[in-house]
């Protein structure tokens, strides 16, 4: 979704919150008003091909007049975490935002915080608000190991006794029936992750009959079973085969060749962007948060804004 209308931001700051992770500090031409927790910020990003916005989650550390974003540097992405990466101080940028797609429930519910990865930038925010209010809350941080984990003492610190740190190296894992059942009744579980971890933790909230209105998820795409790979799509009834290299979408490649799709979200969480799928060589790498699990094993509609195939080609109708 769009952050409405843009501003040049300069780049204040480019630090490493851990390897291959971007602290990005801008400064906008007025000080920024507080932004609510959970916000991100919508950035053009310069590609070969063209302009792109990617959505990036503020960083809340305390409010300065400064806008901060953390990115993780995708080596098999699209090109937008690299030339982001590129930035120096003095740069300037066109953001768009505030944007609060992410927001706190109302009221005192009990609250459990599941990040993993980068996922943890909005969490911070939610946390520090959690906080304020006195709430029952606990946060649960997933990664590789804690020097490869960013503002995990900053979340230590400022949550004593309520962070709960799975490093992977270390044996760590996160179980989503296990954080589930954590949840008390009528608690609120807020997830934001790899697609793969919001996929499994969604499917068993529903097996044990949650209340949907108290599962909130923010995604970041692009993370599949797969190894991103390139291959082609076919639309049938327009006799048209375009080639979907590794770092762009079958959206944008049918796009350029001229097909039509409607789109919104571009992370695999509307469903606009939904194909019927006539013939596949390989398995459908599902890398959205829209269809059910019924669905996706059904292999015949995808998303074509993140989801990809993992084989050569794939025959579409749209």
């Amino acid at each position: 979704m769009s952050g409405g209308t843009q501003r040049v931001a300069t780049v204040e700051a480019r630090d490493e919150a851990a390897p291959d992770i971007a602290l990005i500090t801008l400064r906008l031409p007025t000080p920024a008003p507080v932004p609510p927790p959970g916000s991100h910020l919508d950035v053009t990003v310069r590609l070969p091909g063209g302009d792109e916005t990617r959505s990036y989650s503020l960083v809340d550390l305390g409010h300065d007049g400064l806008l901060r974003i953390a990115v993780r540097r995708r080596r098999d992405g699209r090109g937008g975490s690299v030339w982001m990466h590129s930035l120096t101080p003095g740069d300037e940028v066109q953001v768009a935002g505030p944007v609060d797609e992410f927001p706190l429930n109302p009221g005192s519910a009990p609250s459990v915080l599941l990040a993993a990865g980068i996922g943890i930038t909005p969490v911070l925010g939610l946390a520090r608000a959690l906080r304020s209010r006195s709430s029952d809350y606990r946060i649960v941080y997933a990664g590789r190991s804690c020097e490869h984990m960013a503002f995990a003492q900053e979340l230590e610190a400022a949550h004593p006794g309520l962070v709960t740190l799975a490093e992977s190296t270390r044996g760590g894992r996160v179980s989503p029936a296990e954080v589930v059942a954590g949840v008390p009744r009528g608690g609120v579980l807020y997830v934001c992750g790899p697609m793969g971890l919001l996929r499994d933790v969604r499917q068993v909230w529903q097996q044990e009959g949650r209340s949907p209105a108290d599962l909130r998820f923010e995604t970041f795409g692009t993370s599949g079973d797969h190894p991103a790979r390139p291959y082609q799509v076919t639309v049938e009834r327009l006799g048209v085969t375009v080639q979907v290299p590794v770092g762009t979408s079958m959206l944008d490649a049918l796009q350029a060749a001229g097909v039509e799709i409607m789109y919104d979200c571009l992370r695999g969480e509307c469903g606009l962007c939904r194909v019927r799928i006539l013939e596949s060589d390989g398995p459908v790498d599902h890398r959205d948060v829209f269809l059910s699990p019924r669905q996706r094993a059904e292999g015949r509609q995808m998303c074509a804004c993140v989801s990809r195939i993992a084989g050569h080609g794939v025959t579409i109708d749209c």
